[in-house]
């Protein structure tokens, strides 16, 4: 036994389980989901332990991995959202994965490619899939009815319908400037425009000062509530009492919304769109971080493995209610896509869908842009003088 022990404490690092802690940004039943997927996947298997742990949204998020990469107590996965994954990839922080990934061809071959692409930055594999999203329109289906109206197409149609929808009661449009400013991106790529241009902030572009000035006029013809992301709840409460008739947000808001007893029939249609526009992909990349050791990494990859087994991205999108991210996962979500055809709006959108720039002063760019959105529908500031000084601000970060 005496010999045996030295034999033994060698091994028993070996015999150890490499704990992967997994910081993420999904509450409700997505969250829940990962919680039970962490769970089933360490139970199946002994080498590896995720542990994770709601980190806050995506800026609370970003803002507690910022603190803990000074001090070293970064976990070794994350969620990043999909602007701030390239400032972690800028900066030196994501762990280049090509070395670690052996996929066979059927496997990248089944994943869909503006998400699987999207994890790529200067030729290298920084992130993995697993929610991707696009944003849609929510609309008052009862209201459009009572007025004869149908799901607008393009932005001609959108103003008509956001000015007829008004009333004493009601805001025909409900706009959330959201921190990234991905929902007036919409606006901008739906009319085949772009925020970045050459490497360089585009925010003067015709599209971009088209799009800021439709909000304006209908601002001033009082057919726009404006809410800050601090105000999301606020915006969802406005539209599920019949205060906003439609608003813009990303399909994985839908399930939240369901915690709401709505008093009309939900329609949810494609963002508006010009003949070549396009739609900003949403959602984050799974990025392991540098300091993670050998195990830790091959676990980290492991278990997003088990996360793309074609019987979980389904009840993934089931529960999220995000767009599936491998071909193999659809026969398994038509019954739920039978069950209430709105839920396929933004899968069937990813046919018009780009990526966000993967530049990593985009997210710092991104949060000016939001600011100057503010400036202008919340304290007047004309759309041409905020959206120059956004552009001045974001010209200035290097």
């Amino acid at each position: 036994m005496t010999k045996l022990l030295p034999l033994l404490l060698l091994l028993a690092p070996a015999l150890a389980q490499a704990e992967v802690s997994f910081w993420h940004s999904m509450d409700g039943p997505a969250g829940r989901l990962l919680a039970a997927l962490a769970q089933e996947f360490n139970a199946r298997q002994s080498q590896y332990r995720v542990t994770p742990q709601y980190a806050g949204d995506y800026k609370e998020a970003e803002t507690k991995l910022v603190a803990a990469l000074r001090t070293g107590g970064q976990p070794v996965l994350f969620q990043a959202e999909i602007s701030f994954f390239p400032r972690l990839v800028g900066e030196g922080r994501a762990l280049a994965l090509d070395g670690y990934l052996n996929l066979d061809r059927a496997f990248v071959e089944d994943l869909f490619e503006p998400a699987w692409n999207y994890g790529v930055v200067e030729g290298k594999r920084y992130g993995l899939p697993l929610n991707t999203s696009t944003p849609v329109l929510f609309y008052n289906l009862d209201a459009f009815r009572a007025k004869g109206l149908k799901a607008p197409r393009d932005w001609k149609e959108f103003e008509a319908a956001a000015k007829a929808l008004t009333s004493r009661q009601a805001k025909g449009f409900i706009f959330v400037t959201d921190p990234q400013a991905w929902l007036f991106e919409a606006m901008v790529t739906s009319r085949g425009g772009s925020l970045v241009k050459d490497g360089k902030p585009n925010f003067l572009s015709p599209e971009a000062l088209d799009a800021l000035e439709m909000l304006w006029r209908l601002n001033r013809a009082g057919a726009l509530s404006v809410r800050s992301m601090a105000e999301a709840t606020f915006a969802q409460l406005d539209f599920v009492r019949t205060k906003g008739m439609m608003v813009m947000a990303s399909i994985a808001n839908w399930p939240a919304a369901e915690n709401f007893s709505f008093a009309f029939t939900l329609g949810v249609a494609p963002v508006p769109r010009e003949p070549q526009g396009k739609v900003p992909m949403g959602g984050a990349q799974l990025v392991v971080l540098k300091g993670a050791s050998e195990a830790q990494v091959r676990g980290a990859l492991e278990f997003w493995r088990y996360l793309m087994e074609p019987q979980n991205v389904a009840r993934w999108v089931e529960a999220s209610y995000y767009v599936p991210v491998r071909k193999s996962a659809l026969p398994l979500l038509e019954g739920f896509y039978r069950e209430n055809p709105f839920r396929k709006v933004a899968f069937e959108q990813i046919a018009h869908a780009q990526e966000r720039p993967r530049l990593p002063q985009f997210s710092a760019w991104a949060s000016l842009l939001a600011e100057a959105l503010e400036k202008s529908l919340k304290g007047g500031v004309p759309p041409q003088k905020a959206l120059e000084e956004a552009q001045r601000k974001a010209e200035a970060i290097r």
